[in-house]
């Protein structure tokens, strides 16, 4: 006896139709990351939000979503219950802006966010490493015709040619670039190859190759007010009230796969040792730098007495997703009505 399999008209479309029904039952929750609420000239990475784009994301948020701050998802991931169309603001790294832009905004909407903060560079008045290669590479200086650096023992050599000379309007014309996009001159390529470069090293290798770097353009060391990082005190003041959390994002903002265990055991050790004694509370959350991780640092986090970590893994969070292993969704400088549709793709992808 044969039995003929007959597929109904529309019986994808209404399998489709299931599936995002499931989906709205079953409690789920998004994490959302941002580093920077900030218009600045150039932005290689996406890392800003401008001001007015984010106060419309929070509106969308008070509108459509329970926002928690992410201790408090961690607390219920434990009971296994996640409360329906909750949303979790995360900040990236540590920057000044995020004091005296976002959290103005964030107190008007009465909406509360998690601050993951790199602690080697709160007292120290330089740039994160990226913003330093940004600085001397891709702003408006004249630069010498040949640039050779010795990374690891290894020479790399360039000849700018016509990108010597950069003005403002060529760095206008450009602002708009990505690193992950085709380099528009021979500057981006270079920015974009040391970056990767740099990206594994340890401190010390980073900071002797942006020192090269600093003598070849005849510049100094030094900090731009728009890229400033957040002070001591003024980390304090996150402290204040319950609408926000500060969590720790490692000393150094290393790759921590890329070094060893010893190495990675004291950067989340330090890191959180640096915020217990500052705020006078122990922090509860982890980010890990780059989103990088593997198994043997996810168990450091644990060790060290955090109760959550967060990657950069695209993805909702239900309440059988690992704490320690929190997707998070990057966050880009769309207007309200386009950040509406991501959540909505979001939560029903």
């Amino acid at each position: 006896m044969m039995i003929y399999m007959v597929k109904l008209p529309g019986t994808t479309r209404i399998k489709k139709g299931l599936q995002i029904l499931k989906k709205r039952l079953v409690s789920s929750s998004l994490v959302l990351m941002y580093h920077r609420i900030t218009d600045i000239k150039t932005d290689p990475w996406s890392l800003c939000v401008t001001p007015q784009h984010f106060s419309e994301h929070l509106e969308v948020l008070q509108k459509c979503a329970r926002t928690l701050r992410l201790d408090q998802l961690a607390h219920y991931l434990r009971r296994g219950k996640i409360p329906r169309r909750s949303v979790i603001i995360t900040f990236d790294d540590g920057y000044a802006d995020n004091l005296h832009t976002a959290k103005p905004l964030l107190e008007r909407y009465d909406t509360p966010a998690t601050f993951f903060l790199t602690t080697g560079c709160i007292e120290r008045h330089r740039e994160f490493w990226w913003d330093e290669l940004d600085r001397l590479i891709l702003q408006p200086v004249r630069l010498p015709e040949t640039l050779e650096l010795s990374i690891r023992g290894k020479i790399y050599e360039w000849h700018l040619s016509k990108d010597v000379q950069y003005n403002e309007d060529i760095v206008h014309q450009n602002n708009s670039w990505r690193a992950w996009e085709k380099a528009p001159s021979i500057r981006h390529e270079i920015y974009y190859v040391l970056w990767n470069l740099l990206k594994p090293l340890d401190e010390n290798e980073q900071q002797d190759v942006l020192n090269q770097l600093i003598t070849w353009v005849g510049a100094e060391p030094s900090a731009r007010s728009t890229h400033r990082l957040l002070l001591p005190e003024e980390i304090k003041l996150f402290g204040k009230g319950n609408l926000f959390e500060v969590g720790a994002h490692s000393v150094t903002h290393a790759s921590l796969p890329a070094q060893p265990i010893a190495f990675q055991q004291h950067e989340i050790l330090q890191s959180k040792a640096y915020l217990d004694d500052l705020l006078k509370n122990p922090v509860a959350s982890f980010s890990y730098p780059y989103g990088d991780y593997t198994a043997e640092t996810i168990a450091l986090v644990k060790e060290a007495g955090f109760s959550c970590a967060c990657s950069t893994k695209a993805g909702v969070i239900s309440s059988k997703t690992d704490s320690f292993q929190l997707p998070r969704f990057e966050v880009l400088d769309w207007n309200g009505e386009e950040f509406e549709k991501q959540l909505l793709k979001w939560r029903y992808q």
